[in-house]
């Protein structure tokens, strides 16, 4: 029963992720303007750059703009770590966290569903990220929560100021503010993410010679990372589920499915560099779905859009199913690097159409 069961589990996830799978790339490949998130050219480029008041870095993270400085500010701050993978900081895997926020805002993720305010649209301000936007509170967990653990973890050095970041005008018990703030509420998730800095850092004294800066291993580095992105998403995910009465029953069962699929990404360490994720990205909803979407018949999306929300939602309704036991399967057969390589195996060969070879799995 259990290899059949591990075979399935296999094949069902494959299918799923099977359109984020990169062509292979060369060191050549520069990015274009459109690749990055929306006004990035305009975000913060370095802590000092948000105001400071009071002896402090105070942080609006409910304006898209400066949350984006944050993720600027991370990405600047740890480029040279991942000068080996990729030029102009492409391979940094830290990539996936703005790269994904910007699609929230290019879609209208981020303003208030609830419709009761301007907050996120055009004839408003649409720059302000609502706390009624279950994608902008979830991400508050994978942007505001990384920075602090990576101030704590030291990979700006040492600041003249503290950190604060501001609290929305709801729901403020939901959040944190301060790397202490954060530490006292939720201590193993800011462990999680300040093990993964601080592994960042520990690589700067390991390399072997003055040419090598850094003796990154980027499995390692993935590891750690999606270790405390699944964290994340865990300690979020029970606080907003009121957030999804905001949104119509496709938009909120896509939200479902996808926060589902994130366990299953996690244990493939799939790669978050700049080109990956921008070619898994163009298989995401490009707008918010609505009452009177029907799987996979939306006119406005590409048959591969359509796909991968019907695939999202299989692999999830499986996954409930199983009470779980498909993404234990899956993690289980993923566990080591070895079997991730399965695993990419096997969505290579679905990309490329070729008879897939389950001996021995």
């Amino acid at each position: 029963m259990w290899p059949c069961l591990g075979i399935h589990a296999l094949l069902i996830v494959t299918i799923t992720l099977s359109p984020v799978t990169a062509t292979s790339r060369s060191e050549n490949d520069v990015p274009g303007e459109d690749e990055y998130p929306p006004l990035w050219d305009l975000a913060h480029e370095n802590l000092l750059d948000f105001p400071v008041k009071d002896n402090k870095i105070v942080i609006d993270a409910w304006n898209y703009q400066e949350r984006l400085g944050v993720y600027k500010t991370l990405l600047n701050s740890s480029a040279k770590y991942f000068s080996a993978f990729g030029p102009q900081n492409t391979g940094n895997i830290l990539w996936g966290l703005p790269l994904q926020h910007g699609w929230q805002f290019r879609t209208g993720r981020l303003a208030d569903p609830s419709g009761e305010t301007s907050c996120g649209y055009e004839d408003g301000d649409l720059l302000c990220q609502s706390v009624r936007s279950w994608w902008s509170c979830m991400n508050y967990y994978l942007s505001v929560i990384p920075f602090l653990g990576a101030v704590e973890a030291g990979l700006f050095g040492q600041l003249p100021f503290e950190v604060e970041i501001l609290p929305p005008e709801e729901q403020k018990d939901d959040f944190c503010y301060s790397v202490a703030d954060c530490w006292s509420r939720m201590p193993k998730l800011m462990d999680d993410w300040k093990a993964f800095f601080e592994y960042l850092l520990s690589t700067e004294h390991k390399a072997m010679s003055p040419a090598t800066f850094s003796s990154l291993k980027l499995d390692d580095a993935l590891g750690l990372m999606w270790k405390a992105h699944v964290t994340s998403i865990f300690y979020a995910l029970p606080k907003f589920q009121d957030s999804l009465k905001y949104l119509s029953d496709p938009e909120a069962n896509f939200a479902e499915d996808w926060a589902n699929a994130v366990d299953f990404l996690g244990a493939t360490y799939f790669h978050t560099d700049l080109p990956t994720v921008n070619k898994f990205q163009a298989f995401l909803p490009p707008r918010i779905l609505v009452e009177g979407d029907v799987l996979p018949f939306i006119s406005d999306f590409s048959p591969q859009q359509n796909e991968v929300l019907v695939s999202l939602k299989a692999l999830h309704e499986a996954n409930k199913l199983t009470g779980g036991l498909l993404l234990k399967v899956w993690q289980k057969a993923m566990s080591t690097e070895a079997g991730r390589k399965i695993g990419q195996k096997l969505i290579e060969s679905l990309i490329s159409s070729q008879k897939l070879d389950l001996v021995g799995i």
